[in-house]
């Protein structure tokens, strides 16, 4: 790699998803609908997460065999953690910084692209539900389920979608995707509910209890959503034996 440590991307590159607002926050669920987080305590991220820099410390082995070259995950921002870190995380964490913000480890997040891909290339595509509430999130994983032809739910996910036969959105996937356990913890606790496996973009603050499979990312940035979504939406073509045929422009959703 080239060791240039100089930041490199322009504010506009690397703004990152402010919480969900109240109008599609889990909040308003049915009174007895809690929601994980609440439940467990889990501290929200504010959106003050730093620009990326071109840091080349972002993983153990610097020759690893990657999807993508390194310094292009580095332009996106993938591995920018947050200022908190959980226990469930600490694994995905390459390092922390000297501002406080915890480092992924890149190649963890190239392996778990892998290995979710694995596990997806096995369902039917129209039994897999990628759900997003997250602004940032919603247009990639619309893209995602597009390109491998899966069904979406973006923004508010309503309550009984996966729980209640009697509500007419209802639907029964067999695996969910989700962009934050966080902003997405209605429809992580609804296919707990019902025995429905999660595979669940994580950042350095999110717990995974409920998560079956987890990779790690900076879930809240733009470019870094755009990236692991456009990744996994080929490596799960691939699988299929289908040619990949989209670009990363294909998935990145305009400020």
């Amino acid at each position: 790699m080239s060791g240039n440590e100089e930041e490199g991307l322009d504010a506009a590159e690397s703004e990152v998803d402010p919480e969900p607002d109240p109008d599609t926050d889990v909040a308003e669920a049915d009174d007895d609908e809690q929601t994980p987080d609440a439940e467990s305590g889990e501290p929200e991220e504010t959106a003050d997460k730093e620009e990326p820099r071109l840091d080349e410390d972002v993983m153990p082995d610097d020759e690893a065999d990657l999807l993508i070259p390194v310094e292009d995950y580095l332009a996106a921002g993938v591995h920018i953690g947050t200022q908190q870190k959980t226990k469930d995380m600490e694994r995905f964490i390459h390092r922390v910084r000297t501002d406080g913000l915890y480092v992924l480890d890149v190649s963890m997040t190239d392996q778990r692209i892998r290995t979710a891909a694995d596990f997806l290339g096995d369902y039917d595509p129209e039994q897999i539900l990628v759900a997003s509430s997250r602004q940032y999130g919603r247009f990639p994983a619309e893209q995602f389920a597009d390109a491998i032809g899966a069904r979406a739910r973006t923004g508010r996910f309503i309550p009984g979608t996966l729980t209640n036969p009697d509500y007419e959105g209802y639907i029964e996937p067999d695996v969910v995707v989700v962009t934050d356990p966080i902003g997405d913890s209605q429809a992580v606790k609804e296919a707990i509910t019902v025995g429905i496996p999660v595979i669940a973009m994580c950042d350095s603050n999110n717990q995974t209890s409920n998560v079956d499979l987890v990779v790690p990312t900076n879930n809240k940035g733009r470019k870094a959503l755009s990236v692991v979504y456009w990744l996994l939406a080929n490596e799960t073509l691939d699988r299929r034996g289908a040619e990949p045929a989209y670009a990363l422009e294909d998935f990145e959703s305009e400020l």
